[in-house]
């Protein structure tokens, strides 16, 4: 009897003592810092994020996509998509020409429609052969097979704020389901 009128005087001291607690505002997760991102829809799933090009026919081999702009109000805020795009030379045969990063295009926010399914908007994206080599200031004679481009990406949201690989989490850049690598790469063929 002892012990249950032990047990039951501390389950009450216990009780008491817990409820002195301060009020915790909950978190206001409205208030948390929001970004974008650069959904890949097609082609699904996106593996390694690699395309490849023709050297035989430059003009008529591409890199192509379609892209959904995803932020947290169906990409309201989305600004521009901005593209740089470097040549890594791989067949020192032929001499170096790797070039450093350099413009290749930006796509704004109105060359994209909403989606009638998800809201989200929408556009295909292309990188011909030939736009590579001009972008990157190289020509045909200059690339070989094995060589590729790098193509890397930044999504710029109407406040100023800018998404790229480097400030986005491994979830968003290497997951399947968000499908959105930043960086794209397009391999030389024959």
């Amino acid at each position: 009897m002892k012990k249950i009128l032990y047990i039951l005087n501390l389950s009450l001291i216990l009780a008491l003592v817990s409820c002195d607690t301060e009020i915790i505002q909950p978190i206001d997760e409205f208030s948390f810092e929001q970004g974008g991102y650069m959904r890949v829809v097609t082609p699904y799933p996106l593996v390694n994020a690699t395309f490849s090009v023709s050297k035989a026919n430059l003009s008529g081999t591409k890199m192509e996509l379609v892209a959904e702009a995803v932020t947290p109000n169906k990409g309201a805020n989305f600004a521009s998509y901005e593209m740089l795009i470097k040549f890594e030379d791989k067949t020192p045969a032929n001499g170096n020409k790797s070039t450093t990063d350099k413009p290749l295009k930006i796509l704004q926010a109105n060359q994209y429609t909403a989606d009638a399914q998800t809201g989200y908007p929408r556009a295909t994206i292309a990188v011909t052969g030939t736009e590579a080599l001009t972008a990157t200031g190289i020509t045909a004679a200059d690339i070989s097979k094995g060589d590729y481009f790098t193509i890397t990406t930044t999504m710029v949201l109407t406040s100023g704020k800018r998404y790229n690989a480097a400030n986005t989490g491994a979830n968003i850049t290497g997951g399947a389901f968000y499908s959105s690598p930043f960086n794209y790469r397009i391999n030389v063929a024959d």
